[in-house]
């Protein structure tokens, strides 16, 4: 059985709401992006956060059934957290949240103050493990989660956590990034191709053999997991409610057809009508960048006549994200 944060997620269906990227801790593994690590800012998802509706807008957009509350640490910023907290427990109907953090800012008066808003706290304790049972004579779901690096530390932690009655343990497999590489090289890692370092798989999989029988849930969540179903089973439920009419779906990328204009552009786009049969309903003028968006059957139809004018033109696949990544160009003019 996984702790109820965890099966959201495995929906898809969580909101990642990262509400600070400061820390009082300082871990040598943290793989938070330079933009994000001791920066005190907000993201839902991959949007920058500047207001409630951002994050309201973001949940809706994604049909949120939760939110894991993340950074940094969260507590660092308490009010903010309660704040995001209430206004998605009043927006949404049973709407689970989940919190991160590392507990050593922790205290009955924090727990106090969150108990009314999150459902399930995750620690990830840097020396004092002690919080973790203050936190259970609270309402919510205590567990931990912490990267798979170290066994004999993991197994002392399994124990202590089965003593005091905690709910879950889940296992991360340790990830590399370019803010943490050259800290792990230090210590002597070694890496695989999809972004995780080589036996710390093998370390998860070793616990949950030796401690199948306890009733402590431990859970393994792999880097390839997180990126293969709950990373696209999010862009999916957002890919469905940000498609345009003149857009497809295609697996958890939006596909359509960009042409850029280095004339006119309302001259370009009369010229498409006027020697075309075809929809105003597949195109859309974006001014702002200077482009046409079409339908991409639509444009491979037309470009022979998108060579007589001064375009350059082809089809993007791109993640249904705020800020619409790019994963593949496929140039056509």
């Amino acid at each position: 059985m996984l702790p109820e944060g965890c099966k959201i997620c495995e929906r898809g269906g969580k909101l990642v709401l990262f509400v600070t990227g400061l820390c009082t801790d300082s871990c040598y593994y943290c793989p938070l992006s330079e933009k994000r690590r001791n920066k005190d800012v907000v993201y839902a998802n991959e949007r920058e956060v500047f207001s409630d509706h951002d994050v309201i807008e973001e949940a809706h957009l994604m049909d949120a059934e939760g939110t894991g509350i993340t950074g940094g640490d969260p507590i660092l910023k308490l009010d903010r957290t309660i704040h995001y907290a209430s206004l998605l427990k009043n927006e949404f109907h049973n709407h689970h949240i989940h919190l991160y953090t590392s507990g050593t800012l922790c205290t009955d008066e924090t727990f106090e103050e969150l108990e009314n808003y999150i459902d399930e706290i995750r620690f990830h304790p840097q020396k004092d493990w002690s919080i973790i049972e203050k936190a259970l004579n609270y309402d919510f779901d205590v567990g931990a989660e912490i990267p798979a690096i170290d066994k004999d530390y993991i197994e002392r932690f399994v124990k202590y956590l089965e003593d005091i009655g905690a709910k879950f343990l889940n296992l991360n497999e340790l990830e590399y990034s370019e803010t943490n590489i050259e800290e792990l090289r230090k210590r002597g890692f070694k890496f695989k191709e999809n972004s995780a370092v080589k036996g710390s798989e093998e370390i998860a999989l070793g616990i949950i053999e030796k401690y199948k029988d306890s009733d402590l849930i431990i859970h393994y969540c792999s880097s390839t997991f997180k990126d293969s179903v709950q990373l696209r089973e999010r862009l999916k439920r957002r890919a469905k409610n940000v498609k345009k009419s003149y857009e497809e779906i295609e697996d958890c990328l939006i596909v359509r057809g960009v042409i850029d204009c280095f004339e006119n552009i309302d001259s370009v786009y009369n010229f498409i009508l006027e020697n075309v049969e075809i929809s105003e309903d597949i195109m859309e003028k974006d001014y702002f960048r200077n482009k046409i968006y079409i339908h991409w059957f639509a444009l491979s139809e037309i470009v022979d006549i998108l060579k007589k004018r001064k375009v350059k033109a082809g089809i993007v696949k791109e993640y249904p994200t705020y800020e619409r990544k790019r994963m593949e160009y496929i140039p056509l003019v």
